[in-house]
């Protein structure tokens, strides 16, 4: 009987869970091909001089307890005792034995970390806590008549909300308010897409804030006052209010590429730098799949039994050429995405101190830059979410995000201009002085996030055309052109393995991820 194969297009999460799974659960040979030189899609971790950059922070995180045990059997958790942190947030205090690539992993047992979340938003030069609650910090940053404001505009929300959400901004006013939706996510939210809320789908919302309210957020500030125990599960927690994590220890690649030691130890094959260009067909279903190497040489075809596919949708249908009919084509050609670069800035310290002053780091994660003077979106502070990131823990490792479009005057900029930018947009809000700034270096991700606007509405002409493909499943953030996390994206290839296990040629399971109420996250 001939081997059946299974090509997998993109070893991000999404690809690499479907041929570690089909590794376990069927017969089925999985060819997972990259088109880039980099395991883990964007959820890869970048080694720069021994400093490790996490492409937009990866909590590993979720409520699908398939999930959760899976990253567990990859890479075992710590211990953690009475509910406190075996590692803190502060600068390491231990030694930590490091080599030319940084700290060396083999200095403790544990390989994936508990870790507290800390999030806040950065506005007015001020911190305020993320998502927005209730507490006198907050009430104090914004002053009495800020306040009164957005009080009096959640009532009306609540009173006359809006029937008819045709957008992101109604669907926002509808549970928050004019006011509050004003401050802190108009701005923001238009510096992540480049246009107005108003342009942005409604889905949008539904499928990143869902059961997210002021009424939650304040239940749990106060909810957060009382003693509590150590809890990952955090099942009746809304996502955005998590207060615990996983995180792998030397960030989240180190995941992805364990697992692709998995699969290839089990027989399956990873093959980086090959960029799928072709798409043929036999009758209904896909035959094979071609690819070139990223110089235009090494051209090879793949004979496929099926294809996974967690390339963006655009060039899935571009690769099959003239088969999709002429207004899948032109629906496929209207889809935009989101581009992202990364500044990673290594600085002696910080002019921001911790509530209350002393000499130690901020605790936070990741923080939301809201001052409209800047383009900076987000700033990560990599010695928080694991200090194997950074070489020398007596620096601070830094991750400036910025959004954008490939070709515009941010994308163009060459590296050392945009360093020089970011550098001067930091020490501008007074985050850091520039005069500390001991190294840098830029990273350009395109296609990061798929857009709901442009041609997005009339998405169902595409799936109407691929999913009658038997053997063709779409699965991942751009695979599906939906704003997965890692997590959902885990789960859409595990369902698709559900499916080629069970003989199902059904895609409405992969395409249910992700559209329950208990969901929400920031990236």
């Amino acid at each position: 009987m001939e081997k059946k194969i299974a090509i997998i297009i993109g070893a991000g999460p999404a690809g690499l869970t479907a041929a570690y799974e089909l590794l376990k659960r069927t017969d089925v040979h999985p060819i997972v091909l990259e088109a880039s030189g980099d395991l883990g899609g964007i959820a890869k971790t970048i080694n720069y001089k021994g400093n490790r950059i996490d492409i937009g922070g990866h909590r590993f995180f979720s409520k699908s307890d398939r999930v959760m045990e899976w990253w567990q059997s990859i890479l075992p958790l710590q211990a953690v005792d009475g509910g406190s942190r075996t590692i803190t947030y502060q600068r390491q205090s231990r030694e930590v034995a490091t080599n030319e690539e940084g700290p060396d992993p083999d200095t403790v047992d544990e390989v994936m970390l508990v870790r507290e979340r800390t999030s806040r938003i950065y506005f007015l030069r001020k911190f305020f806590p993320y998502p927005i609650s209730l507490g006198p910090k907050t009430l104090l940053n914004l002053g009495p008549i800020r306040t009164v404001r957005i009080g009096l505009s959640y009532l009306k929300a609540l009173a006359f909300p809006l029937r008819d959400e045709k957008n992101l901004e109604e669907f926002i006013v509808n549970r928050f308010g004019r006011e509050l939706y004003s401050t802190f996510f108009k701005d923001y939210t238009e510096k992540v897409w480049g246009i107005p809320c108003k342009e942005i789908s409604a889905e949008w919302g539904a499928q990143r804030i869902k059961g997210l309210s002021v009424v939650k957020a304040a239940l749990h500030f106060f909810k957060s006052l009382l003693p509590r125990k150590h809890d990952i599960a955090q099942k009746d927690t809304e996502t955005s209010l998590i207060e615990t994590f996983l995180y792998p220890k030397l960030g989240p690649g180190q995941m992805w590429e364990e697992v692709a030691r998995l699969v290839r130890e089990g027989g399956g094959e990873v093959i980086l730098d090959r960029q799928v260009v072709g798409i043929e067909f036999d009758g209904d279903c896909v035959a094979s799949v071609s690819t070139v190497a990223s110089d235009g040489t090494q051209a090879e075809t793949y004979a496929a039994s099926y294809v996974i596919s967690t390339m963006p949708v655009k060039d899935l249908i571009r690769a099959m050429g003239e088969a999709p009919p002429a207004e899948a084509r032109r629906v496929a050609d209207g889809l935009i995405y989101r581009d992202f670069i990364t500044v990673g800035l290594l600085v002696q310290d910080l002019e921001v101190r911790r509530d209350g002053g002393g000499p130690d780091l901020i605790e936070d994660n990741w923080i939301y830059i809201q001052e409209p003077d800047v383009k900076l979106g987000r700033l990560q502070i990599f010695n928080n979410w694991s200090p194997y990131l950074v070489k020398d823990p007596d620096s601070v490792w830094l991750g400036l995000e910025y959004f954008c479009d490939e070709g515009d005057d941010l994308w163009s900029m060459d590296d050392e201009a945009f360093a020089e930018f970011a550098i001067k947009e930091l020490g501008h809000i007074g985050i850091i002085r520039a005069d500390r700034v001991l190294d840098h270096t830029v990273i350009r991700v395109p296609k990061t996030y798929p857009a709901y606007f442009g041609a997005y509405d009339e998405f169902h002409v595409i799936r109407s055309y691929l999913d009658p493909i038997e053997n063709l499943f779409l699965v991942g953030r751009n695979g599906m052109h939906k704003y997965n996390n890692q997590d959902h994206s885990m789960l859409t290839a595990m369902a698709a393995v559900d499916a080629i296990a069970s003989g199902s040629a059904d895609k409405e399971p992969i395409w249910a991820v992700n559209t329950e109420m208990d969901y929400h996250e920031e990236k």
